[in-house]
């Protein structure tokens, strides 16, 4: 999840050589910059010797579906869209994607049994493929094994357990030394929900069924961790770039974030750091993690569905480039991550592949922006005080039931 500059500004570029006459044009919309794979990759199929020119337009993450959902009802819609992976049905209940089922079913490049459960399950619509996943991501636990170490912890047993985390929280936590004891991010956006959901998720809930026990218990677990001072106040507003940045500077002993950060933790930590599995209700329950990241779908309306497919099935033939390259992990099972020789990096990146085998979609649903939004209430309605984690869960479900009804 990533912000970028406003798409009233966006850049719009020819990422190709001048088209021929007789060449087809095709337009790809995404948030990745200069030094990430979209941009990258559609220039490299802009520049094949094989009739078909990119355009690459920069967007922004909170306009997506506004823009583009505008852009396809006035029959302005790019070709091929990346769009945030909870979104995805939004778009594909609405007929705005083209059904690839049968594409995909026929392609020598893709094949759909090679990715995560998650990732897949974001693509799809009444068990349609309406999109294929571009890149995957998911959250576990960053731990600075210093702080373990000078306040007596294990550093090779990270906590474990719910109870195990808010105990090692006070025990790293160290006001004196303007040190928390974690960082995470409970901000009033998808950040929050991101972060949230896999808690109700390994407690037997989930986003259509939010006020479970086991939901309302890390809701109270998360409170706990503000009310204590465990947390920074600013966990309510912060995003999970700063809340990381509060770990990295050694402000926070522990932070619950993505491999988005690796690179980031081996240029500006200053300490010995590692990643643990995000912890359990309980011994022996079962495990969530969130799924991030974006999928590539074509718009129905366009006027080359072939040409945009062969684009899609080139960025998905370089799937193996996105982590050495990019440092974004493949939403795929079958490609083996070659090692970068760092060895803290390396040994993070393992868990981060275990726990995808964890991360669930955020639905999919159609709705899903009403959804979260109840969810981020919740939280922020707890987390302040306003209503007990309870109430506040119970209210959000019963949104939720409303939106699920309809």
């Amino acid at each position: 999840m990533r912000y970028l500059t406003s798409i009233s500004s966006a850049v719009l570029l020819s990422v190709g050589a001048v088209a021929q006459a007789e060449d087809v044009t095709i337009t790809v919309w995404s948030l990745d910059k200069e030094n990430q794979p979209a941009m990258n990759l559609a220039r490299e199929f802009s520049e094949m010797d094989n009739g078909i020119t990119v355009d690459y337009r920069l967007i922004q993450f909170d306009d997506v579906v506004t823009e583009s959902m505008r852009a396809f009802a006035t029959g302005q819609a790019p070709d091929i869209i990346a769009v945030d992976n909870p979104e995805h049905a939004l778009f594909a209940a609405r007929g705005a994607f083209l059904d690839l089922t049968d594409r995909v079913a026929e392609s020598e490049i893709i094949n759909a049994d090679a990715y995560f459960p998650g990732p897949l399950n974001s693509v799809t619509w009444n068990d349609r493929l309406y999109g294929v996943p571009k890149a995957t991501n998911t959250i576990a636990l960053y731990y600075n094994a210093d702080a373990f170490e000078k306040a007596g912890l294990d550093a090779d047993s990270p906590p474990e357990t719910w109870a195990e985390l808010v105990e090692t929280a006070r025990t790293l936590n160290n006001p004196e030394e303007s040190v928390y004891g974690i960082a995470f991010s409970a901000k009033a956006s998808e950040e929050g929900t991101f972060q949230f959901l896999p808690w109700a998720q390994m407690s037997g809930g989930g986003y259509d069924k939010i006020n479970t026990d086991g939901a309302v218990e890390a809701l109270n677990l998360w409170k706990t961790l503000l009310d204590e001072g465990l947390a920074s106040p600013d966990t309510l507003t912060r995003g999970q770039w700063d809340s990381t940045g509060t770990f990295n500077s050694g402000n926070a002993a522990m932070a619950i974030s993505g491999p988005w950060e690796l690179n980031r933790m081996v240029e500006e930590a200053k300490f010995n750091w590692r990643v643990a599995l995000l912890p359990v209700p309980e011994e022996g329950a079962q495990r969530a993690s969130a799924m991030g990241d974006f999928n590539w779908a074509i718009f129905a309306n366009t006027d080359h569905p072939d040409e945009a497919f062969q684009a899609i099935e080139y960025f998905a033939s370089q799937d193996h480039r996105l982590f050495p390259e990019f440092g974004q992990l493949p939403a795929r099972s079958d490609i083996e991550l070659p090692p970068t020789g760092v060895a803290p990096k390396d040994a993070a990146l393992q868990v981060f592949l275990e726990q995808l085998q964890y991360a669930q979609a955020r639905g999919p649903h159609p709705e899903w922006p009403k959804i979260s939004k109840s969810i981020q209430d919740a939280i922020q309605l707890a987390l302040t005080g306003q209503m007990t984690a309870e109430d506040a869960l119970n209210r959000a479900q019963t949104s939720i039931d409303a939106v699920l009804a309809d």
